[in-house]
């Protein structure tokens, strides 16, 4: 019975370790799309190769079923979400 028990512990601290690092990246990506965005509000150059580069290793993690896959950002998805932002602004 104790082997089982250690199976089970070591099974949900792997799950644990999984979820810590994905809610870690989830902050760091957030971080680097409010950059973008604000880069593009102020109409400064702005790249998302780094929200990209965490949102691959977010996908890997996402492949064992635990968490879920996240869209890849396109330049053009940040210029729309600045528009909406700017058209709520103004009304």
């Amino acid at each position: 019975m104790s082997e089982v028990h250690h199976a089970i512990t070591a099974h949900v601290q792997k799950q644990h370790a999984i979820l810590k690092q994905f809610a870690m990246l989830d902050a760091e990506r957030e971080r680097l799309i409010d950059e973008a965005v604000e880069r593009c509000r102020r109409g400064e150059p702005f790249t998302v190769d780094g929200i990209n580069e965490v949102t691959k290793r977010m996908n890997e993690l996402a492949k064992g079923g635990l968490v879920p896959a996240r869209r890849y950002v396109t330049p053009e998805m940040v210029r729309e979400y600045v528009r909406r932002l700017e058209g709520k602004e103004r009304s």
